[in-house]
């Protein structure tokens, strides 16, 4: 902990946000890069509240550039920040 006072890239570290959609049967979470990721977080989460099952399709930023996959699939989402330089 010390040597991060000490780095002069210390104030270059910057957060990035990802949301991870773990799908039921899958051993790995999908890890999805998106602008506005606490609304996208809230609509995954109210589509696992619904009964009715809807397809999920999402264009995002990171190295997965489209995403499909149906919310009744959907067993758990989380948010991730990630500190990068």
């Amino acid at each position: 902990m010390a040597q991060q006072y000490n780095n002069p890239n210390a104030q270059n570290i910057k957060k990035r946000y990802a949301i991870l959609v773990f799908i039921k049967g899958s051993t790995a979470p999908l890890v999805l890069y998106v602008q506005d990721y606490q609304e996208f977080y809230n609509e995954l989460v109210n589509l696992m509240q619904s009964s009715q099952s809807v397809l999920v399709e999402r264009e995002t930023e990171g190295p997965v550039k489209r995403v499909c996959f149906a919310s009744n699939q959907i067993a758990a989402v989380a948010i991730q920040e990630e500190q990068y330089i």
